[in-house]
This record gives C-alpha cells, sequence and structure tokens, in this order.
C-alpha cells in the first residue's frame, strides 16, 4: 500500500483537492476532521484542552473561538495546544492505515495540514503539495469568518513556506488555476503514486 501525504499552506485548497481524491475513489484521512471530532461533544480533547486553558470550553465542546484567543500569536500556547492534539491525531490516523492494510488498498492519502512541520514526511511514501499564488492564498483566507491579516501572518509564519514545500513535492497539485486544471493534476498523480516502491516503515 502506498501512503500518500497530502499538505499545503492554510488557504491553498487542499481540502478542496482532498475531496478530489475521494471522488477518484482513494480513501482520505482528514486531520482537520479529526480535530473537529475530538473538539466536539465527548471528544478526547475536550477535557484536556478545558483543563490546560480554562474558558475554553462550552456546552460541553471545545469553543474553537475562545481557544483561538488563546493560542495565536503566542507561540508557547500554540506549543502547548499541539502537545495535547497531535498524539490524538496520530492515534486516529494509526487506525485509518491499519483498516486500509487489512483491505489491501493500494493507495491512499493522509491530508495533513503540518506534514512537514511535525515529521510526517517520515511516515508516507510521497508527498504531494497543493499550491497557488500569495496573492490568491491570501483573498481566500481573509473570506474566512474571524479571520485577520495579522491572524493570516501569524499562521503563515508558523507553516513550512510555500517555496520550500513546492521543492520538497514528489507531486504538484496546483489549484490557482480552476478546478479542472487541479483535477487532471490529481489524476496524475493517482496514476504515479500508484507506481512507486513503498518505503520500508517499521510502524503504522
Amino acid at each position: 500500500m502506498i501512503i500518500l501525504g497530502l499538505t499545503g499552506s492554510i488557504g491553498m485548497g487542499k481540502s478542496e483537492t482532498a475531496r478530489m481524491f475521494r471522488r477518484l475513489g482513494v480513501p482520505v484521512y482528514d486531520a482537520d476532521a479529526t480535530v473537529h471530532r475530538v473538539y466536539a461533544k465527548g471528544g478526547d480533547a475536550v477535557e484536556p484542552i478545558g483543563k490546560a486553558f480554562p474558558g475554553t470550553i462550552r456546552n460541553g465542546a471545545v469553543d474553537r473561538a475562545a481557544l483561538s484567543k488563546a493560542v495565536v500569536g503566542n507561540d508557547a500556547e500554540m506549543r502547548r495546544l499541539e502537545r495535547i492534539t497531535h498524539p490524538l491525531l496520530r492515534r486516529y490516523q494509526k487506525r485509518f492505515l491499519q483498516a486500509a492494510l487489512a483491505k489491501r488498498l493500494p493507495l491512499v492519502v493522509l491530508d495533513i495540514p503540518l506534514l512537514f512541520e511535525t515529521g510526517g514526511t517520515k511516515r508516507v511514501d510521497r508527498v504531494a503539495v497543493v499550491s497557488a499564488p500569495h496573492v490568491v492564498q491570501r483573498a481566500r483566507v481573509l473570506r474566512r469568518p474571524d479571520m485577520t491579516p495579522e491572524k493570516f501572518a501569524y499562521i503563515n509564519r508558523r507553516q513550512t513556506p510555500d517555496k520550500v514545500k513546492r521543492a520538497r513535492a514528489d507531486f504538484l497539485i496546483p489549484t490557482g488555476l480552476g478546478k479542472r486544471f487541479a483535477l487532471d493534476a490529481v489524476r496524475r498523480t493517482i496514476r504515479k503514486a500508484k507506481r512507486v516502491a513503498p518505503k520500508r516503515r517499521r510502524v503504522i
């Protein structure tokens, strides 16, 4: 089984690209969706986040706006949050991969925004990077609710620069030229990824 890491900076169109992989029959593990799951009422992250960041829990779930105010712009608090969430995400990711192995699937995708930043490239066979021009990225991000230029700049600074990601990519999926162009790139990526040799991994 080939494990393809899918990543890209904020606003690059990664979520839409992941949906393209799914529509083309490739199972995708979605790290962002897992975050929503563990932040929801009864989720694994609710209790530890509530203890670490008082005032961020509402109606039994993580209040993402309150949590954002508590950590965005503060690297130490952001790292504190990541020490809570990242092990939980790895647990769900492991279950996804074990199920895929049991089904003998030829290719799966790990959709992980911080793939480079968290050392996730060690756990995948190849990396696909979603990219768009900065002007497109900025316009997309600033259309989001509760987003500000300052928050966008902070998030962008904490991520590996787009040009570095593109240089390290095995496959590049441009999203600034329209969905049809991106879909063609996804199709090419699937064809090529299925032909590569998997890396030797001791653990999933």
